[in-house]
């Protein structure tokens, strides 16, 4: 086994530097030509660009999405009309126990403890369905956050131990524009109200025109990620 996760953690640094130019769609394909089924996407459904990008390179493709029970009605209503528009097989992941449920064993975990309420909610069952994979894609970009700023286009997640790819990590905010004006691609229709980005209902805000993109989410408090990308 550690002959395999020094395998895979060579091949992703190397894929880092071979990999740093090349088109979003390129960077897709080499991940699947490299781990076929053993690569899958992820997509939040902020927007349907690298569910787009995933279908053009490789028709198809599976992308997950991860459904915490606490999303906005209309992220689920992307991601149910991208699934239905591009050449994609969206899987959704849920967890075992029901929004109800869960608050009554835990109570409001987001208001109480939202760093624990993202790990149950969102990183367990991300972790559970990503355990048949050897590499997985996410749409983080540098310019999202501070935080993402040094995001390599090929990472090694050290965490689940897989190669983790991130196509769109060099695309600037008016690429991303770009590519929709050009493509079409559907995008959650918060966007058009002010949320720049888009979690959980009961942790997201719309932000204003000079705030930080990520300002809305987890509003008040020091935490700026979710824990799935590190």
């Amino acid at each position: 086994m550690t002959c395999i996760t020094d395998s895979l953690e060579d091949l992703a640094s190397s894929a880092a530097r071979d990999l740093d130019d090349a088109s979003a769609g390129e960077v897709v394909r080499w991940a699947h030509e490299t781990f076929g089924d053993k690569f899958v996407v992820t997509a939040s459904m902020a927007d349907g660009v690298l569910s787009h990008v995933a279908s053009v390179a490789v028709p198809g493709i599976t992308v997950l999405f991860l459904d915490t029970g606490y999303h906005f009605p209309e992220t689920i209503g992307t991601r149910d009309a991208v699934a239905a528009t591009y050449d994609i097989r969206v899987s959704t992941i849920t967890h075992p126990l029901r929004v109800p449920e869960h608050e009554a064993e835990y109570g409001r975990l987001y208001e109480i403890d939202p760093d624990l309420c993202c790990a149950i909610r969102k990183v367990w069952p991300l972790d559970r369905a990503l355990e048949p994979y050897d590499a997985w894609a996410s749409g983080v970009r540098r310019t999202e956050a501070s935080s993402r700023a040094s995001t390599p286009v090929v990472g090694w997640d050290a965490k689940r131990a897989k190669v983790k790819v991130n196509p769109l990590a060099t695309w600037t905010d008016e690429q991303v524009d770009r590519y929709v004006s050009e493509h079409g691609i559907l995008i959650n229709p918060l966007r058009q109200i002010g949320y720049a980005s888009i979690g959980c209902a009961p942790c997201t805000r719309p932000v204003a025109p000079d705030e930080d993109p990520r300002a809305g989410r987890w509003a008040g408090r020091a935490k700026l990620e979710c824990g799935i990308h590190g």
